[in-house]
């Protein structure tokens, strides 16, 4: 009867085991066809997010961003600039003059504006 059990459960857990491992390389893939499908969009997320991670410059302006990510128009990059995790800022009141960081270099951008008004 134990042996019956012991049996069972070894056999439930290999099952188990092989259904999630088939299951995890099928979501994998799955992954990578959307990938492919929306290459230009993961691209272009992803040159957002080299641009706006430079160590030196926590900001880059829209048109600096427009003009290395050329073929999208203002409001579709707006919306790349977003799914990368950007926020947009104004500089001085003017608000024609558009300026986008990452979120997390956020408290980075604070840190340093109060070390340049001490």
């Amino acid at each position: 009867m134990t042996e019956t059990i012991i049996i069972s459960g070894i056999s439930a857990l290999v099952g188990g085991l092989i259904s999630f491992a088939l299951q995890y390389l099928k979501f994998k893939q799955e992954i990578r066809k959307l990938q492919l499908a929306h290459k230009t969009d993961f691209m272009a997320e992803t040159t957002a997010i080299h641009f706006l991670s430079h160590k030196s410059y926590t900001d880059r302006s829209f048109d600096t961003l427009k003009q290395h990510l050329g073929g999208f128009d203002d409001d579709e990059l707006r919306k790349i600039l977003v799914r990368a995790g950007a926020i947009r800022v104004y500089r001085d009141g003017d608000d024609q003059d558009e300026w986008w960081r990452l979120l997390s270099r956020n408290e980075e951008y604070i840190n340093r504006k109060k070390s340049a008004d001490e």
